[in-house]
């Protein structure tokens, strides 16, 4: 009887034995699942699940290949093409002014007269000097018969063909004279055009070289601009500008760039053609824009994808869900485009909206488009969630824990 309660005390320790290792997994496997749920130590499967939800979504864009055009705003001045300023010639008192400004005018044309007080006495010296070239001809004429009859000298007879020549210089002389005073006393147009200014009066007396009137001529009009030395060097003979007036825009091309610093200003100054811009006064104050730097077939993103940490470029590539930031030398950019020198290669897909999850590592998924870049890579996004869940430990479950063995009877507890 004793031997068989101890083989009963054996029996009931091993069963014991069964009974509490089976309870120690599933103590073990209940405090992983209840840690999955509750604690700050999350499995991959629990943590990659809320993870997702809280993907931040993003834009992004491949590299392109486009032009970036920079202008810059200046003032100028519009100019005729040709103009010509009239001064007067002598000294006199105007007798008539025949032309106001904003007139017509064709080559040649009288625009005033002036009493020089010198035209009369001028036609008084030409007529003497005729007549005395006259009567020095006649003379001569006299002697060549005597000469030919060998009555005078060889002498004397070069001494008559002297004095003709002497005369006629004379008269020549006197001619000119009268001739440039009266051209001095009448005042003609030397361009057709139009009369930008004609500052005289009847009874106004004028001085030699004083200006008289300005003539503007018929061909296109120019516009005359100051440029710093950094837009300078970027302009060309030939190059496109903007030209705006009351709303209006026009368009020219630059004529002239000046390779000398103005002392006065300390900028260049710039002349350009200004098309069918009849209607805008001479002397008009306008808006140019000149282009001041520009790029073509540059590699482009968007200038919102672009960010500046300490003066360096930066931007946000998405590969697989994940943020990588790349350092990157910005050229020129405007409004919309950045051009990068380096950095980025077209296969790089460049994160082009601003999210606070934007880091080196983050993840992220794009925005669906019509183009189905997005769907391919919420895919991709997906993808890589199970296979980083792939191959790690999964929490236990109550499930999984090892069964109890049922107690046969109240002897063997």
């Amino acid at each position: 009887m004793n031997r068989e309660k101890l083989y009963s005390a054996a029996d009931l320790l091993k069963r014991k034995k069964k009974i509490v290792i089976p309870a120690a997994i599933f103590t073990v496997a209940a405090a992983a699942f209840l840690a999955g749920r509750g604690g700050k130590s999350s499995s991959p499967v629990a943590m990659g699940m809320g993870q997702m939800n809280n993907v931040a979504t993003v834009s992004a864009e491949y590299p392109k290949s486009g032009d970036i055009k920079l202008e810059t705003a200046v003032t100028g001045t519009v100019e005729p093409a040709d103009v010509v300023y009239v001064y007067a010639q002598e000294s006199g008192d105007v007798t008539s002014v025949q032309v106001k400004a904003g007139d017509v005018v064709e080559a040649g044309q009288v625009l005033l007269t002036i009493d020089t007080k010198q035209v009369e006495s001028a036609k008084n010296s030409m007529d003497s000097a005729k007549i005395s070239y006259d009567q020095a001809q006649s003379t001569l004429n006299r002697m060549q018969l005597l000469y030919a009859g060998g009555d005078i000298s060889d002498q004397e007879y070069e001494e008559y063909q002297n004095q003709v020549k002497s005369a006629r210089l004379q008269y020549e002389s006197a001619k000119l004279n009268y001739e440039n005073q009266v051209e001095y006393s009448t005042v003609t147009a030397p361009i057709a055009g139009k009369v930008e200014s004609c500052d005289v009066e009847v009874f106004d007396n004028v001085n030699v070289s004083a200006q008289l009137c300005v003539i503007s001529g018929e061909g296109e009009q120019r516009v005359s601009f100051s440029v710093t030395e950094r837009v300078a060097k970027n302009l060309s003979v030939g190059d496109e500008i903007r030209i705006e007036k009351d709303g209006a825009e026009y368009r020219g091309f630059i004529t002239e760039v000046s390779g000398m610093v103005d002392a006065a200003t300390g900028m260049f100054k710039v002349k350009a053609s200004m098309a069918q811009a009849d209607e805008v006064p001479t002397g008009s104050t306008v808006k140019i824009y000149v282009v001041s730097e520009e790029v073509h077939d540059a590699m482009t993103v968007p200038v919102d994808a672009v960010y500046f940490d300490g003066g360096v470029g930066n931007v946000y590539v998405y590969e697989d869900g994940t943020v990588h930031k790349k350092e990157v030398e910005v050229g020129i950019f405007d409004s919309e485009l950045a051009e990068i020198k380096a950095g980025l290669t077209e296969n790089d897909l460049v994160i082009s909206t601003w999210s606070s999850e934007l880091y080196e590592g983050s993840t992220v998924k794009l925005k669906d488009d019509s183009e189905g870049t997005g769907t391919d890579a919420d895919m991709q996004t997906e993808e890589t969630a199970d296979k980083e869940t792939d191959g790690r430990e999964q929490p236990l479950s109550p499930s999984d824990a090892l069964p109890l063995e049922p107690v046969a009877d109240a002897e063997e507890r």
